[in-house]
């Protein structure tokens, strides 16, 4: 499996952005990490991953989608977007997540990317704005990959997508991207219309058919103004999509990333544990981007080193997060993060200033963490050696893990009669 998977990056990606990759991402990955590691050991913090959501607007109204795309747009200038990656590469990083709304909606992109040919971008993008043009710069630049979203069938997809002829275009984008060898992925946001659909082998061949090179099954969050909680996987199909993921690393090639366990299969939290935080489109720094409450900002006066490692809020959540789960603390426990926001007077840093009523109003979920289920380790060595190295909980839950604090989401109380859901 391994050298089928080595014989496809070699023959199906541009050598150069091969290179690109293991160097920027790979190497120089693993060496923010081990700054990470370092800093934590003198008490200081930094992520050595970021998170960054470039702009609100996005072309689609997905079902469960927090952020507001339907308000006036509103964007992070190329200035502070150059300000925040060159003082992240300064502490060591090397890796941008790069979210909205819709990247590709923020005209100045690639004034980003091709400014910091150092550093390497992951785009989570529809596709919709990949024309053949826009695949050959980014093949051009070299130090991005497209992480396109596919979420079910042509009519699934649609539905999930609030619009139609959403899978045709998206199949268009991914295909231009495909044609000039771009280094491109595909996630998709499990839930209960696309589950039955996409977690299959027959779905993962038809992506390495494609020449499509990783994937990424994560779970869907019923968070914001209209969270669709009958969209959320039960605890069955989670652990069902752990297995599925565990399983297919040692059959086909192709590379499938995770974000929720470390090599032994134990959950964990990337937010908790501080490999990485968000920043949205106005340039609050949060938690995570379903943590929709900020007390700092990437244009305070203060360096960006110093608001992070400085930030009390953002410490105590870890704190917090890691005290009481090893999994979402915003699916199982929403009123912790009411009772954080109050304690450190962190304001809503959404468009719509509803995220306090969303969240008193939402039901607590099962997520990826479950103290009655054995964990599902890694059968793959080189996903448990690579977890070993880079990618665990860095001694956060060995510090703060509180097992009698945790409550299972299932069995906690409803909230208050007179809250009613937003739609």
């Amino acid at each position: 499996m391994y050298l089928r998977l080595a014989k496809r990056m070699l023959l199906e990606t541009d050598k150069r952005l091969l290179w690109k990759l293991a160097w920027n991402m790979g190497m120089k990955g693993l060496y923010s990490v081990q700054t990470h590691k370092r800093r934590l050991k003198r008490g200081d913090f930094f992520p050595p991953y970021l998170y960054i959501s470039i702009i609100n607007s996005c072309n689609l109204r997905c079902q469960g989608c927090w952020v507001d795309v339907a308000s006036k747009q509103h964007k992070i200038e190329v200035d502070a977007l150059n300000r925040m990656i060159t003082t992240a590469k300064k502490m060591g990083n090397s890796f941008f997540g790069i979210l909205g709304g819709e990247p590709f909606m923020h005209k100045e992109l690639f004034d980003v990317l091709e400014a910091h040919p150092d550093a390497y971008f992951q785009v989570f993008t529809n596709g919709h704005f990949i024309t053949d043009e826009v695949a050959k710069r980014l093949r051009k630049c070299g130090n991005v990959t497209a992480l396109i979203s596919i979420e079910g069938s042509e009519i699934i997809s649609d539905q999930r997508r609030g619009k139609m002829g959403v899978y045709s275009a998206t199949m268009e984008g991914l295909q231009n991207c495909l044609n000039n060898k771009v280094m491109t992925g595909v996630c998709t946001s499990l839930c209960q219309t696309n589950i039955d659909d996409l977690l299959t082998e027959k779905w993962v061949d038809r992506l390495i058919e494609m020449g499509v090179l990783y994937t990424w099954f994560h779970v869907f969050r019923p968070v914001g103004p209209d969270a669709s909680p009958d969209l959320a996987l039960t605890p069955e199909q989670q652990r069902r999509a752990r297995q599925f993921v565990v399983d297919i690393r040692c059959k086909k090639p192709i590379i499938v990333i995770d974000a929720y366990y470390d090599a032994d299969g134990n959950a964990l939290c990337p937010a908790a544990t501080g490999f990485t935080h968000h920043v949205n489109p106005w340039g609050d720094i949060e938690p995570c981007p379903i943590i929709q409450f900020a007390k700092e900002s990437i244009h305070d006066d203060r360096p960006l080193d110093e608001v992070f490692n400085e930030s009390e809020y953002l410490k105590d959540f870890r704190k917090t997060a890691a005290q009481h789960t090893r999994g979402c603390i915003v699916l199982e426990r929403p009123d912790l993060i009411e009772s954080l926001a109050e304690r450190h007077g962190a304001e809503d840093s959404t468009a719509r200033k509803t995220a306090l009523a969303e969240l008193r109003a939402s039901q607590p979920h099962p997520s990826q963490y479950s103290p009655t289920m054995k964990p599902i380790a890694e059968k793959s060595w080189a996903y448990r050696i690579a977890k070993k190295i880079a990618y665990h909980d860095y001694g956060v839950y060995e510090k703060h893990f509180e097992a009698s604090k945790w409550i299972d989401p299932m069995s906690a109380p409803p909230p208050p009669q007179d809250l009613v859901k937003l739609k």
